[in-house]
């Protein structure tokens, strides 16, 4: 069983920045691919943020230039560096992990199998 826990979320103005992180416990975090989702009141759950174990990386449109996703193999941790944050991007924001991965990465969140709890981001105007 793999655990999963962020943090790093809050609030921030409009046009600042917010860096989350998420460690993993159990497993073996180098193997799996991660992913950051995000959850807003009354819409489904979308792809923000992917990083196959390769480290090859993907994000969704709306946060492209803006978002970064990383991994510290070291620190079994991943992280989503926000920058130019807008009040759209208010959601609570998860972490996911994929065993059995490769160089691909996967934006459906059927695609992952651990989740952690989730973080509250909230962008002011």
């Amino acid at each position: 069983q793999v655990l999963l826990v962020e943090s790093g979320g809050g609030l921030v103005q409009g046009g600042g920045s917010l860096r989350l992180s998420c460690v993993a416990s159990g497993g073996t975090f180098s193997s799996y691919g991660m992913g950051w989702f995000r959850q807003a009141p009354g819409r489904e759950r979308e792809f923000v943020a992917g990083i196959s174990p390769t480290g090859a990386s993907d994000t969704g449109d709306f946060v492209k230039g803006r978002f970064t996703i990383s991994r510290d193999n070291d620190k079994n941790t991943t992280y989503l560096q926000m920058t130019m944050m807008n009040p759209e991007d208010t959601a609570v924001y998860y972490c996911a992990a994929r065993r059995f991965s490769t160089f691909r990465v996967f934006t459906s969140p059927v695609q992952y199998d651990y989740w952690g709890q989730g973080t509250q981001v909230t962008v002011s105007t």
